[in-house]
């Protein structure tokens, strides 16, 4: 827990840098092995190749879809799991996720082999592409599901923690690819199965490297046991995941649907049905580019933010957000003007040989899709913002808001436009998704607002000015009614009384739950008792709590209760330490007037809580509780809780 804890405590900015840096780099090396492909087929082979790899892509979205609704899920569930102090169970719904994704590669390929030329001919091509699009995808399809692992892992590992082996595993697997696509392509001469051949072969190098990190990760073990698949694993992943994977299926749809229309719209026009849809397979590339890294920076915040969130950190949630906002602006302001000005430079990168009508095509089509792009990279960093934090209600539908209002809009503006109104579609679309998905996040906004707001008003409710004068610590054993007797202390001297204020604070400190920090001492089984103690969360929850205690300590004369807190003020020297105890048989009788037991469960409640307590003491001081040599006091509370009030208070006026 202490290695996840800095998402917590290191800086923002920081730890943006860390994450989304490898999280960007992975994305454009997974787009590489599209685009090298592109640019080799379209050096190679021409422009019909690159329509040939552009109807095998709506396929290889599909499995993409899969893939991170496994991953990005699993991974959205680890880091907010971190943030709760929860990770039971990791191991197996991280297998569940692989195996989700295996078996949706599988179904891919079986439906593709199946239905054969007439899937090819739906998603586009014709009698001039059919033969390079089966060559293409039939070797593509063999590594479906090992890919779709793959990229399940790499969304995984980038929320254990380890950003750059995620990357590094990515990275492999595009250079293998970029080297074996010229080889294969131009010296062996196998034309477009050869940029298939390496596209596969650095797929596997990568999953190969993926699958290696499981025996190393921090958070999760996954045993072979664990690939059962169990729905109750499952269950709460996929809410997490969808809305990145209705992001690609939208991406599947809009590309279907653009590749029928522009063969339809072009085959009236002077452009023909080929060049239109090779000129946009070139523009959805780019597209594709800018949007993996928009999407890069936010991937990388997730697991700070949906820690942050879970650890109810809502200031640190909205500074992450701030910066991933910004750093999406100033890639996308830059890719506009880049697109705007000289377009024939990223055209000519695809092929030079298109001709005219291509390349005029093919620059209009770049200047107009792409016109937005910065509404479009923001809107999907927004729907993906509330995905981190648990928001999948809003979060699902925002994501496929953009794609739905392209699908209708480039289907009826052409009707008016032609070709030219597919187009248009595109800025259009999103201009209007950003302004719906502003309202929705500037909702959340203020609510995280709101919750901040209540938060830093609640510590400084629990943190009570007081005047300099002694500090009073109450330790006591169970039943001998402690905490009523330093309430009244505190009373009689007009000083702050601390208890259960103590682990509000510390839970703030330390981004765990209050309920997990008031429990670790509490009267837990004897068998585990050592074990738990030793955890690193409870060492985490001790040290927030410590400061805690500190906090309070500096506020001035104060009865702090519990907590081991003689322990932690040992070296102030205006501390008074008091142990309260009492006769057993006077224990069991208040246990049962204040709790409702019988006598031997008072017996037991009492054996139990003063174990945990003594164990707890040992654990972080090394010393007995309730040894007298560690008080200025020791009184027995037999007496009346009003009466040994008075001794405390007596004893504090003589100091």
């Amino acid at each position: 827990m202490e290695e996840n804890n800095y998402l917590g405590r290191e800086r923002v900015g920081k730890l943006l840098v860390q994450f989304a840096v490898p999280s960007t780099l992975a994305l454009i090396i997974s787009c590489l092995y599209n685009i090298v492909d592109q640019i080799f087929v379209g050096n190679g082979i021409g422009y019909l190749g690159n329509a040939a790899t552009g109807i095998i892509f709506p396929i290889t979205v599909v499995g993409w879809g899969a893939s991170v609704l496994f991953g990005d899920g699993m991974a959205t569930f680890l880091s907010l799991s971190q943030g709760q102090g929860d990770t039971s169970g990791a191991g197996r719904s991280v297998a569940n996720s692989m195996l989700g994704s295996f078996f949706s590669g599988v179904v891919i390929i079986a439906v593709c082999y199946a239905l054969g030329d007439s899937i090819l001919y739906t998603l586009g091509a014709t009698e001039a592409t059919i033969e390079l699009t089966r060559d293409y995808g039939n070797i593509i399809f063999i590594m479906m599901p090992l890919a779709l692992v793959q990229n399940t892992l790499a969304s995984i590992i980038r929320a254990d923690g380890s950003p750059k082996y995620s990357m590094a595993a990515m990275m492999v697997g595009a250079v293998i690819n970029m080297i074996g696509d010229p080889v294969a392509i131009f010296v062996l001469g196998w034309g477009i199965k050869g940029a298939a051949i390496a596209t596969i072969l650095g797929q596997f190098v990568s999953f190969l490297i993926c699958v290696a990190y499981l025996r190393r990760s921090r958070v999760f073990r996954v045993k072979a046991s664990d690939f059962i698949l169990s729905w109750k694993h499952l269950k709460p992943v996929l809410p997490l995941g969808a809305g990145s994977f209705l992001t690609q299926l939208c991406i599947v749809a809009t590309t279907i649907a653009n590749n029928i229309l522009l063969k339809s719209y072009g085959a009236q026009s002077i452009y023909g049905p080929d060049i239109p849809l090779s000129a946009f397979v070139v523009i959805i590339k780019l597209f594709q580019i800018i949007l993996n890294i928009a999407c890069g920076i936010t991937a990388g915040a997730l697991p700070i933010m949906g820690y942050n969130y879970g650890a109810k950190l809502y200031g640190r949630v909205k500074e992450t957000f701030k910066l991933v906002v910004l750093s999406t602006l100033t890639v996308c302001v830059i890719a506009t003007v880049l697109f705007e000005s000289v377009p024939m430079v990223f055209v000519r990168m695809f092929g030079d040989n298109g001709g005219e009508l291509y390349f005029t095509f093919a620059a209009s089509c770049l200047r107009i899709y792409l016109s937005l792009v910065i509404f479009t990279c923001l809107q999907k960093a927004c729907a993906m913002f509330l995905q981190s934090i648990g928001h999948a209600k809003a979060a699902v539908p925002l994501s496929v808001l953009r794609d739905l209002l392209l699908i209708i809009l480039a289907i009826t503006m052409p009707m008016k436009m032609g070709i030219m109104g597919i187009l248009w579609s595109a800025p259009v679309a999103d201009f209007i998704a950003m302004v719906i998905t502003a309202a929705v996040v500037a909702q959340v906004w203020k609510h995280l607002s709101q919750e901040g707001e209540r938060q830093a008003s609640t510590a400084k409710t629990i943190l009570q000015p007081s005047r300099p004068g002694v500090i009073i610590t109450i330790a006591r054993e169970h039943g001998t009614a402690g905490k009523r007797i330093g309430q009244l202390v505190a009373q009689q001297l007009n000083v702050p009384c601390y208890y259960k204020e103590m682990t509000a604070l510390a839970a703030q400190e330390s981004g765990l739950a209050e309920e997990f920090i008031s429990g670790i001492n509490s009267d837990r089984n004897a068998v585990m008792r050592e074990l738990y103690l030793s955890t690193s969360a409870v060492h985490q929850a001790v040290i927030a709590q410590d400061k805690a205690i500190n906090m309070i300590a500096d506020m001035g004369a104060c009865v702090i209760i519990g907590r081991a807190a003689d322990y932690v003020l040992r070296d102030r020297d205006n501390l008074v330490r008091i142990f309260i105890h009492a006769p057993k048989d006077y224990r069991v009788k208040k246990v049962m007037e204040m709790y409702g037991d019988t006598e031997q469960e008072g017996k037991k409640s009492i054996a139990r809580s003063d174990a945990a307590r003594g164990a707890y003491y040992q654990s972080i001081s090394g010393h007995e509780w309730g040894d007298a040599h560690q008080y200025e006091l020791s009184i027995d509370s037999s007496i009346g809780a009003e009466k040994a009030a008075g001794l405390i208070c007596d004893y504090i006026k003589r100091m």
